[in-house]
């Protein structure tokens, strides 16, 4: 039996609080006191969402800082988000987890339940939420949780220095519209291991300030791929560095490697990322660098990226493109990029009758090993 101690650590469990469970009622507020309860006792102690179906209705802030390490367990139970976009009006986030350090949080589904909006054009003054922002979380773990049907972002992540995603599961379809899996940054010191992610957008994306990453043993698809950007939208964007893509696969993705900045872009930074030990199976464009990224063609075209990329390395990525061109390094005439690495990169058309090509511009990649298809012919 779970120990109920207010004030003096221990177990606090949300039905103890007036949560009922049943999928219907909305147990956002009894979530929030029972987390209160745990946060202010002695440490260590947790949060007890035992398994069943809770709706809870927005916001739900567990904030700290807490007393000492704290632990949410929530194995077996789904957290069900109201489907209707009305409801928030005021939030841009479902479930947010702020000011925490020393943090553990095991199992619990998060449910979206964003299928009506994707694509909903009669609400004007919602804001599509996200359903998990985790923010100024130090030296935490999240483990073998599961986002599912966001309306937006599933993850957004922000100043959770020293943290860990483990056996994280992230499922929507492919026509979910602005579903990236896990959105980083600014942040220093993140790893991203063991884990599905299957979505509308980006798998992982990296925005500005995202530093000392590494992400390992990740499956992406459907999905955009994983992406460092866009960036140069902005002024005053921090630098992008540190980041180790390794061991992962991409299946079926309109992606698969990607750096992408804005025409017309602000000044700004992207140095030490490596991609390494990558499966591509049916990847649209596996290696991509994308200094026009124009989406919605609403931006400069006819005026470069101020962005800086430099020591870059794309090495042992081998499989299938669904495109003739798999390998595109599209870097700025204004500032091309720098000590750009190629290593052992074979990758041959899905279909087999087609050759594959590179296309390069404003970049002189130093090539190791065999490259297929060869890269920057008459570079």
């Amino acid at each position: 039996m779970a120990l109920i101690v207010s004030n003096q650590g221990g177990v606090v469990d949300v039905k103890t609080e007036g949560a009922k469970g049943d999928g219907i009622t909305d147990d956002g507020l009894a979530i929030v006191n029972a987390w209160k309860k745990a946060c202010a006792g002695a440490p260590p102690s947790s949060l007890l969402v035992p398994p069943g179906t809770y709706m809870a209705f927005p916001p739900v802030v567990l904030s700290g800082p807490c007393k000492g390490p704290i632990a949410i367990m929530a194995t077996g139970a789904t957290i069900k988000a109201p489907p209707e976009l009305e409801k928030f009006q005021t939030t841009d986030t479902w479930i947010r987890i702020i000011y925490i350090d020393n943090l553990t949080m095991t199992g619990g589904t998060l449910d979206g339940q964003g299928q009506g909006s994707w694509r909903n054009t009669k609400c004007n003054n919602c804001q599509k939420p996200v359903n998990l922002g985790l923010g100024f979380i130090k030296n935490s773990l999240f483990q073998d949780v599961t986002s599912i049907s966001s309306k937006y972002f599933h993850l957004a992540i922000q100043g959770c220095d020293n943290t860990r995603l483990d056996h994280i599961t992230i499922d929507a379809p492919a026509d979910s519209v602005n579903t990236d899996g896990i959105h980083i940054g600014p942040i220093n010191g993140l790893n991203i291991t063991n884990s599905n992610i299957k979505t509308g957008d980006d798998c992982i994306s990296f925005g500005d300030g995202s530093t000392n990453i590494h992400v390992e043993k990740v499956t992406c698809g459907p999905g955009h791929g994983i992406s460092i950007g866009s960036l140069g939208k902005y002024p005053n964007e921090k630098p992008v560095q540190g980041i180790w893509i390794k061991n992962c696969t991409m299946s079926g993705t309109d992606n698969g490697v990607r750096i992408k900045s804005w025409p017309g872009s602000y000044p700004g930074n992207v140095n030490d990322v490596h991609f390494d030990d990558i499966i591509m199976d049916k990847v649209a464009n596996p290696i991509i660098i994308d200094q026009n990224y124009c989406p919605g063609r609403v931006c400069k075209k006819d005026v470069p990226s101020r962005v800086k990329i430099s020591n870059v390395s794309f090495r042992n990525i081998k499989g299938t493109s669904t495109t003739q061109v798999a390998l595109k390094l599209n870097c700025s005439v204004a500032s091309p990029c720098d000590n750009v690495d190629l290593a052992d990169i074979n990758l041959t058309h899905s279909g087999g009758q087609i050759t594959t090509t590179s296309r390069c511009s404003n970049v002189k990649p130093k090539v190791v090993g065999q490259i297929i298809p060869p890269a920057c012919p008459g570079i």
